[in-house]
């Protein structure tokens, strides 16, 4: 996206080098004449602050909205309304790219659904793998409270068998309690022995989804979205 000053600029630029008139360089470029002759007042220091640090924001967040960027600006002890971060952005031509549309996929869910109603009623776990730049494969393992929407663990390693899943879940447990039911598809790291035993001491109880139908496990998928959109997919 073209911000307004970068098209001021052009056609400045335009201008300069003689190519057309202002009108004329206004009209092909799509900048209103008074647009471009407006001068605006010099930022105070504050605001001046402020700005640079939307922009800052904007650039370390690429997938974040102004809703989300203003969130952040609070948790800094900024007091800024939601239209001031929205005339920055534009003002600098900062957008978030829409993702490209996916068709829906067809089918009728015929899992055990178990909606939470509190924290620690339903936990859901799975894995999402990622490709360095060297080529490797990354395995994550991710685990989340369906109710909280929390986070509880993401694990990170080269591979990940059923010990390190049944670890990981063991310190998720200490650190929040533990679920009356966790939900999964039926990888073998999830359906191993040993996990079933241990869930089964512990009184856990399983939700398996059918195979081959994620859209049963939703709140983990659209985790696992948003963590490729915003992190995964970016370059660092």
């Amino acid at each position: 996206m073209v911000s307004p000053m970068q098209k001021k600029q052009a056609v400045t630029d335009v201008v300069g080098h003689g190519l057309c008139s202002v009108r004329r360089a206004c009209r092909y470029l799509g900048v209103h004449r008074s647009t471009y002759r407006y001068r605006a007042k010099p930022l105070r220091p504050i605001q001046l602050q402020l700005h640079q640090r939307i922009v800052a924001l904007s650039w370390h967040h690429p997938r974040y909205g102004y809703r989300r960027i203003r969130a952040l600006l609070a948790q800094e002890g900024w007091s800024v309304s939601r239209k001031q971060v929205q005339r920055v952005r534009h003002k600098e031509g900062l957008r978030v790219r829409p993702k490209p549309q996916r068709i829906p996929r067809q089918g009728i869910s015929t899992g055990l659904p178990t909606q939470a109603h509190e924290p620690n009623q339903v936990w859901t776990w799975d894995f999402i793998f990622a490709r360095t730049d060297q080529g490797s494969t990354l395995k994550m393992l991710t685990m989340l409270d369906e109710y909280s929407r929390r986070c509880l663990a993401i694990r990170v390693e080269r591979q990940i068998q059923s010990g390190h899943v049944l670890f990981t879940l063991w310190q998720a447990m200490t650190t929040y309690g533990i679920p009356r039911y966790i939900r999964s598809d039926n990888g073998s790291e999830f359906i191993a022995q040993k996990i079933q035993i241990w869930l089964s001491e512990n009184q856990i109880k399983t939700r398996y989804i059918d195979p081959g139908s994620p859209w049963q496990n939703g709140y983990i998928e659209s985790v696992h979205s948003r963590f490729r959109d915003e992190c995964l997919n970016r370059e660092w």
